[in-house]
């Protein structure tokens, strides 16, 4: 997916102003719809970056979008476009997205399954929706590589993680480690993605690496965090220092999110566009070779049309910014 807003970051609160319960270790961060694509754009609900928060461990970006009937939105449909330093990861709910990149992977993005991209120095892809897709719902996540990787090769992964079955919940772990299960998907970072689906009325305790912190994103219902109610497509936040989590559902259907997490990631990075930095030279650079048609992003074969051009730079020094002091949380 093309961050085209990627660059641009929203304030603490949402319009509605809502704050973490008193007391509350539990960050609310709220999202902004951003339109993705032409006339008839895509709207994505965007609450990673914000000007409260840049990244949660590595992961940088985190869009939320559907359920989208794709009668009258459209659907997905976006263009081959280039990355640098970040790897994309594709999680979907319902639908199905072609995937196509310069590395030549050609697959599907389905619900329940990982499609983990690595653009380091490079790489381009196309996603679209495909024809038999009626409703479009998912999340699309990208993570910050650090220094030393971030001119790594191109790659791509898929997994298929098994369920994991706990009292009055569901978890599918895509990446690091949860409630006994390890994805086998190597991550650049110490890095944690994982899918919840909690029962009606159920709580469940999971137990949590101190050393990161968290961020759970609300997909369907209303789940208090440690106490902190998360309504729909907000992202409750908690520092490190935590070796648990508690998540209630509280209503009458099941309750679905996505849980982040990660190590702080102490590397201030400059992210535009579809780009992720350390410098503004860097920028400039990666947009000068996408709109050359440069080796450095490939070419991706089996898309009808033409590439997304890079947007204009911005009439000022992009400069690099990282998270403010990280709240604590109690270590339990």
């Amino acid at each position: 997916m093309s961050g085209a807003d990627a660059d641009r970051v929203a304030p603490h609160t949402g319009p509605d102003g809502r704050e973490p319960a008193p007391g509350s270790a539990v960050e609310i961060l709220t999202p902004r719809d951003v339109p993705l694509g032409g006339p008839r754009a895509m709207t994505v609900r965007r609450t990673l970056p914000q000007r409260a928060r840049t990244l949660i461990g590595a992961w940088c970006f985190i869009d939320h979008y559907g359920p989208d009937d794709i009668a009258e939105t459209g659907g997905m449909d976006v263009a081959p476009h280039p990355h640098i330093g970040l790897q994309t990861v594709s999680w979907l709910f319902s639908g199905e997205i072609e995937h196509r990149d310069s590395l030549g992977s050609h697959a599907f993005v389905r619900p329940g399954e990982l499609n983990l991209m690595t653009g380091g120095h490079g790489i381009s892809h196309t996603e679209v929706s495909t024809p038999g897709t009626t409703v479009l719902h998912g999340v699309q996540l990208w993570v910050a590589l650090p220094g030393e990787h971030r001119d790594t090769g191109r790659d791509f992964r898929h997994h298929v993680p098994g369920p994991v079955h706990l009292d009055g919940a569901v978890v599918r772990v895509f990446l690091g480690s949860l409630a006994g299960d390890t994805s086998p998907v190597p991550a650049f970072t110490p890095l944690l993605g994982a899918e919840i689906v909690l029962e009606p009325h159920a709580t469940t305790t999971l137990d949590t690496d101190p050393s990161f912190e968290h961020g759970l994103l609300v997909d369907e219902g209303t789940i208090r965090l440690d106490g902190t109610p998360l309504r729909r497509s907000e992202l409750g936040y908690t520092g490190t220092g935590n070796r648990t989590m508690t998540l209630t559902n509280e209503t009458d259907a099941p309750a679905r999110a996505v849980l982040v997490g990660g190590t702080p990631f102490e590397e201030r990075i400059v992210m535009w566009w579809n780009f992720v930095g350390r410098s503004h030279e860097d920028i400039v650079e990666a947009r000068q070779d996408w709109e050359a048609s440069s080796d450095r992003f490939g070419q991706v074969d089996g898309y009808p049309g033409g590439r997304i051009p890079a947007p204009a730079l911005p009439n000022a020094t992009i400069a690099p910014r990282g998270n403010p002091t990280r709240p604590k949380g109690s270590t339990r």
